[in-house]
This record gives C-alpha cells, structure tokens and sequence, in this order.
C-alpha cells in the first residue's frame, strides 16, 4: 500500500510530496498530462514562500534562476513596500512557473517520491483503512490517503462530493505568449499610454524575441477550458490599444476570470484538498501558486504525522481551520484588487481614495503583509502577539541561521534561557539551547511550518504545549 497518493504534478502537489518525504513518508505523484505545462500561470514567489524555501533548503536553486523585483503596491498602485518588512528576502521573486515546477519536481523526485505522468484519475473509493484509486487505464491503486492538488476543476473534489461554492466570472481576460510585427519603442510607446487608464493591458518581452500579451476580452466565454484564438488577441488588442501588433506565431494561449470559490471543506475522511482544487480567485496580487505552496506545507508535516502514527487527536483537521480561512481572506482580497483595475467610475474613485490611505504607513504595511502572507496568524488561543505567526529567521549565537535548521522539516525550541527541556519529543523537536539574542523572547516552540506553537519559559507549559502540536513523548 502507497501512504499517500497526491493527484496532480503542479506546484502544490510536488512541494506536499517533498514534504512528505522529509518524513518518511511513500508518496506517488499522479497527472493526466503527459508532459509539463509550457503555460505561464503564475510569474514569481511571494516573500513567505520564499522564506519557505530557504527553510527547506533549496532557495538557491530559485534564485539561480529568478530575477528580484520589489514588491509591487496592491492593486498595481504605484506605493513601494516598507523598508523594514519583518523577512530576510523582502522582494518577489520572479519566475515563470514551468521553471518552478521543474525545480520542485526535481526536489521530490531527489527525496524519493514517485512521479508519474499521463495517469488520468477516473474514480475513487473509501474505507476505514485507505482510498483505492482508479485510473483511466483500469489501473487500480491503494493508498492511506489521498489528496486532490489537481486544480480549479478537480476531478478528486468532484469525485468525493465537496461542495465549491463562490462566484462565476463577470469579466475575462486573455493571456498568451507570442511574437509581435512592430518595433520594441512601438510598443513601449502604446502600453504607457494604454495603461494610464487600463491596468489590466500589457505586452512586454519574455525572450527570444517573444512577447507576454494581456488584454480584456470582450466577455466570458461560455466555454471557459477553451483557449482562446489568435483572432481574439488581434481583435480585441484592436479595441483597447488600436493596435495588435501584428501579433502572430502564438506560443500558447489561455484565458482566466475573476471566478472566486472555496471548497465547503478541506477533508472527506482520507481524502483531503489543496492549492487550487480547494480555492480559486482572481490572479491579482499574485497570490495563487504562493497559497497552493503554503497548504502543501501546512499540510504536509500533518499528513506525516498520521502516517507514521503520532498525531494527536485532531491535529490533521487543523489543516482545514488554519488555511480555509487563509483561502477566504486572499478571494477576498483578489477579488478586491481585481475591482480597483476596473475603469468604471465607481471602482476608480474607491482606488483613488486607498491611494490616499496607503500613505499611512500602517495601511500600506497591512495590505502588503497581507499579499505575501508574512501577516497570517493561526489561532492558537491566548498568548503574545508572535504565538500563531510565522518566525523569521533569526540569527543563533552560534552563528548559523534559523532557517538552516529546518532542512529536515523538523520542530525547532528555541531556549534563551538554557533551563527548559524536550527530552520526550527529541525524535521531533530540535532544542536549541543559547538561541541567540536576535530571538526577543525567552523560547519559542515552532512547528515543522515554521510558525510559533508556544512562547515563555516555564516548562509545565511547555510539557502542555508539545503534545499539542507533536503527540506523546517517548520514553
């Protein structure tokens, strides 16, 4: 038997599979496509999951590859980010999505997870002890559980019943890549004068003398898993910038809206959802890939624990009450952003007075805090404000980084004070004692997702807490 099946190869799927091997656990990943996408969903990494990547390890993979850009205003407001954002990398990182696809399946692959493509899921069952799987060849696998990373259209969701509820598209608009018949300084010339009025347009260079194209459609196509035609980028590029630039020799094409759903519920039993498969939103803000990639890490130590047979009560259903709301808050938020790029009068007078209220340096702080998801905080009940916050990565006083010690996906104690213990929980919890001065409490607990499980100094708390979060002690 498979401990866990994860259905669909993208960036949610491939990062949960890495993080169930850092704990043992035998994954396979499945996907109907036969190969990769060339399609550029997503264009770059938020600072959180960023941060995630250093915590594991393989940052400098990403940065070998990506270009560093400031952080963009919110809703494309012209507002640069604060100069004393909480992270060691306060920047997005830019990089198409193929590429990070390919380099955290290369990840999971190197920590052992099975790969297979061109296996499409066509139907599931569960019992007490597992889920069968069955695919479109009449193969038929058995594992533990299964996870649904299979998009906006998930078969797995469908499959189980989960309800997913939200808004249909009212406005589209077409995304492609492709050449162009005109000169560079034409185009340039055209964009800054369309995009005065209209945030949703623009062409720029992607390399090898092709071009990203962005443009509102004229509706919503009734069938919206169809790609649009040449034709419509020329006619429509026409309308809005009286110009199609000769566009032609497309490399791809694709459309999206500004649908907003979330899944009634992140779990059935053994089967659970995530990334895309448990929300959708508008791509504004950039947040997709990024929330896809933080589920897979809230979810993927919880999963293990399961698995290997130490979770403690309810600590699986945790995934659900931690990052539902999380999924809310950024479809709101998308869907916010996404009315502000509007020309209507009404959405340009309410993004000409947020302008004014981003000048307050709390307004600005709350939404950009609030789009690299460096604000969330879970709620684990009453405590400081750091308790249910994510840890940045300190300095120790040995000189190593914080971050450097979470490779292994393992929970880290904090100690300043040299007097607490994790002796039960050694198998699961790294204690490191003269944490350095840099950390601003006495200890913290933090869970293998990197946020703080507990903050004090008193022991019984702490013997109250780790069984919480890390099952029973040993020994």
């Amino acid at each position: 038997m498979i401990d866990v099946i994860v259905v669909g190869a993208g960036p949610t799927g491939l990062m949960l599979a890495a993080e169930l091997r850092l704990h043992g656990v035998r994954t396979l990943v499945l996907d109907k496509d036969p190969e990769p996408t060339k399609v550029v969903r997503a264009l770059g990494l938020h600072v959180r999951s960023i941060e995630i990547l250093d915590q594991r390890g393989v940052l400098d993979r990403f940065l070998a590859l990506g270009t560093r850009y400031p952080i963009s205003g919110f809703a494309a407001m012209d507002r640069p980010a604060p100069p004393d954002l909480d992270s060691s990398h306060p920047y997005i990182l830019g990089i198409p999505q193929p590429v990070t696809d390919r380099l955290l399946a290369e990840r999971a692959v190197e920590l052992g997870a099975e790969l297979r493509r061109g296996c499409e899921l066509t139907g599931l069952s569960c019992d007490d002890e597992g889920v069968t799987a069955e695919l479109a060849d009449g193969t038929r696998l058995r594992a533990r559980y299964l996870v649904g990373c299979d998009g906006g259209r998930s078969t797995v969701r469908k499959l189980v019943g989960i309800g997913f509820p939200g808004e249909p598209s009212r406005v589209e608009i077409l995304l492609g890549e492709m050449e162009i018949g005109v000169p560079p300084e034409t185009v340039t010339e055209v964009v800054t004068e369309v995009r005065k009025t209209e945030k949703r347009f623009g062409v720029g260079p992607v390399g090898d003398g092709v071009y990203k194209v962005v443009v509102p459609a004229e509706g919503v196509a009734e069938d919206r898993s169809a790609p649009p035609a040449l034709e419509e980028f020329q006619r429509q590029l026409k309308a809005v910038a009286g110009t199609d630039f000769g566009v032609h020799s497309p490399r791809w094409l694709s459309r999206f809206g500004d649908a907003t759903r979330l899944a009634e519920h992140y779990r059935d039993g053994r089967v659970l959802l995530a990334g895309d498969a448990a929300h959708i939103h508008p791509p504004t803000g950039g947040q997709g890939l990024n929330l896809g990639v933080q589920d897979a890490v809230n979810l993927g130590w919880k999963l293990a624990a399961a698995v290997n047979g130490w979770a403690p009560d309810g600590l699986l259903d945790t995934y659900e009450t931690e990052r539902r709301p999380v999924a809310d808050d950024v479809c709101n938020n998308a869907l916010a952003q996404m009315e502000l790029l509007s020309t209507e009068p009404g959405p340009q007078a309410v993004r000409r007075l947020l302008a004014e209220l981003m000048d307050f340096d709390v307004v600005n702080r709350h939404l950009v805090e609030k789009t690299t998801a460096i604000g969330i905080r879970y709620d684990f009940g009453p405590g400081p404000d750091l308790l249910g916050r994510r840890m940045r990565d300190v300095r120790l006083a040995d000189g190593r980084r914080l971050y450097e010690l979470m490779h292994t996906g393992r929970g880290v104690l904090l100690d300043r004070t040299g007097e607490l213990s994790a002796t039960g929980w050694a198998d699961r919890v790294d204690h490191v004692v003269d944490a350095g001065a840099e950390l601003d409490v006495p200890a913290a607990l933090l869970r293998p997702d990197g946020h703080v499980a507990w903050v004090g100094d008193d022991q019984q708390e702490l013997l109250d807490r780790l069984p919480v979060w890390f099952g029973a002690p040993v020994g």
